[in-house]
């Protein structure tokens, strides 16, 4: 019986194979937008399946821990689900929920973000005040960046997004959640290039000379940026290239040139020449402007950024006698935006060029409260402390990795009043969280939906100090 128990126990560990179908009941959307089930208690991950729906699996791959699957058949269509309007939207992989309606698309997401919770936390959910996600009116053509790889294909240079977990380049002439300012740019440095015969790398061979352009948009100015990412220094008939994009496209005020030559998926390398037009485009926030260089981050959705930042602004709380640390803080947008209700504001960055334009950007709005460093804020809040200087609200707006562990250990013993966090990845906010929660109290979260289409999920979280009186 023993044996028999064991081989039970046994199998139970080993469930699915590959090119095994079965049935699947969908019960949640995981952190990438696919649909989760349970075959045999071994969790299953089938991209396009949607919570509630019944459906007919085969599985692709198998690990140990759980296995990813196709969708052969729905049997039981999710009432939400809704036709895709983009015609790439399999291919390209750029969006994972045009599938489902807007309207649940906020359900799931904060439904993602509470999951993250669940899993790396160990918070009372039901006492956490986890809010309603805030949605846009108009969920489409809401980017104001774009970032295509180019190639060449049947005697045609095309740009788009890499399909999922492959190398293939899907084109998209027209991508729906682009400003269409971004697309026809984009189509229109295309056809430059190609009537100037410019070669475009090839990853396989290593020849050719650019390999992305990068285009932004300044929404609110109609000012239009473009980079050209190459792979040396060189690019064949530049001064005829430039000429070209100032006499087809007017709006483009700035163009430059980044030399990325590693094989990377990172964008940009480390060097970037000026090319055209002015080093920066203006893009403006309700009262304010902000000068973006060609590398400075900037949220890829004004609109929503407006809501984002007021979010932050409340969250805050400022009566005009705190000091305030913008960590992270890129061009400087959430100082500005915090700056009315501060006495004065410190913020830094790594990244040169942000600095030079949230240094900028704080002269034009006169906010000689304004201190903007160079560096990390593991650098400079210690730095600043042993001066005497000591933040009473911190504000962080880390990338998707999340905070560097010796940011967090900075703040638990700087131990501002208020840690505001933005957090772009459900997944590292709350490891971040559970790092902060035996000092910090978690007062609430609001999610806000940066990105509608996708399963990216921005959250605004407000943490106090628990001992006010520790500082």
């Amino acid at each position: 019986m023993k044996i028999g128990s064991e081989e039970v126990k046994k199998d139970q560990t080993i469930k699915i194979k590959e090119k095994q179908q079965f049935p699947l009941t969908i019960k949640r959307l995981g952190i990438n937008g696919e649909g989760v089930g349970y075959f045999k208690r071994q969790v299953v991950f089938v991209p396009g399946a949607l919570p509630g729906e019944e459906v007919v699996v085969e599985a692709v791959k198998v690990h140990p821990k759980f296995a990813e699957g196709r969708v052969k058949k729905v049997r039981k269509r999710s009432e939400h689900r809704t036709k895709p309007p983009c015609p790439v939207y399999e291919q390209c992989g750029g969006c994972q929920l045009q599938h489902l309606s807007y309207e649940q698309q906020l359900v799931e997401k904060r439904d993602i973000l509470m999951q993250s919770l669940e899993k790396h936390t160990k918070f009372d959910l039901e006492k956490l005040d986890v809010k309603p996600m805030i949605g846009m009116v108009e969920p489409w053509y809401y980017r104001n960046k774009s970032q295509f790889q180019l190639g060449f294909r049947d005697g045609k240079i095309i740009s788009g997004l890499y399909s999922l977990n492959s190398h293939k380049l899907v084109d998209i002439p027209e991508c729906i959640v682009q400003h269409p300012s971004t697309n026809k740019v984009t189509n229109e440095v295309k056809r430059i290039l190609s009537d100037f015969k410019v070669k475009i790398y090839n990853e396989r061979t290593k020849k050719g000379t650019v390999k992305t352009v990068v285009t932004r948009v300044g929404v609110t100015t109609g000012e239009v940026q473009v980079v050209l990412v190459t792979v040396g220094k060189d690019l064949p008939r530049k001064e005829m290239i430039l000429e070209e994009i100032n006499k087809r496209l007017p709006e483009v005020k700035s163009v430059a040139q980044n030399i990325n030559p590693k094989p990377t998926s990172l964008i940009f390398g480390d060097e970037t020449i000026h090319l055209y037009g002015t080093e920066s485009i203006v893009e403006r926030l309700d009262k304010f402007s902000y000068e973006l260089s060609a590398r400075a981050f900037f949220q890829l959705n004004p609109s929503q950024t407006i809501h984002l930042y007021n979010e932050v602004r409340d969250a805050a709380g400022l009566t005009g006698h705190e000091k305030l640390v913008d960590a992270y803080c890129g061009v400087g947008t959430i100082g500005m935006w915090l700056s009315g209700g501060a006495k004065e504001i410190r913020g830094m960055d790594v990244i040169k060029e942000s600095i030079e334009n949230a240094r900028k950007n704080s002269e034009k709005f006169g906010m000689e409260n304004s201190v903007y460093e160079i560096g990390t804020a593991e650098e400079w809040l210690p730095k600043w402390k042993a001066e005497g200087w000591r933040p009473d609200v911190v504000v962080v707006d880390p990338p998707r990795t999340g905070c560097e562990p010796s940011f967090l250990k900075t703040i638990l013993k700087v131990k501002p009043k208020k840690f505001i966090y933005v957090s772009c990845n459900p997944s590292t906010l709350a490891k971040d969280l559970k790092t902060l929660s035996h000092a910090y109290e978690v007062e609430y979260i609001q999610p806000v939906d940066m990105f509608p289409q996708t399963a990216h999920v921005e959250s605004v979280a407000k943490l106090v100090l628990k001992e006010a009186g520790s500082r």
